[in-house]
């Protein structure tokens, strides 16, 4: 099937169109359809497919990207974070993951959770 109609490719009309909507909505537009369109989805998945799709495109952005990138990312997404809680905020947030991180830890080394405590079978 041909993409053209009249002088203008379907690319080339897609992309004014967006160009029209931007415009004319503004950015704003763009993360509401975003957000009700991941919610639509997370509806269709559930939470566990929903977090699995994730998961499937963190690896393939970690793919594209080598684990240099990967990691340049990471630190961008902290230093953004920092900047929207500010100093005392961010401090909140490290001190809830490390009790986050303890807890897990604490769990995992209780009897029949897969911890060996050296008796034998």
């Amino acid at each position: 099937m041909d993409d053209k109609r009249g002088d203008m490719t379907v690319r080339q009309a897609g992309q004014k169109g967006g160009t029209s909507t931007a415009g004319k909505h503004g950015a704003s537009f763009y993360r509401e359809i975003g957000k009700r369109g991941g919610q639509a989805r997370k509806g269709q998945l559930g939470t566990e497919g929903y977090a699995k799709l994730g998961r499937k495109g963190g690896e393939a952005r970690k793919t594209q990207l080598g684990s240099k990138g990967y990691a340049e990312l990471g630190r961008r997404g902290g230093e953004a974070r920092k900047t929207q809680l500010g100093s005392e905020g961010y401090a909140q947030l490290g001190r809830k993951g490390g009790r986050r991180v303890a807890e897990l830890i604490r769990r995992g080394k209780q009897p029949g959770n897969g911890e060996k405590t050296g008796e034998r079978r």
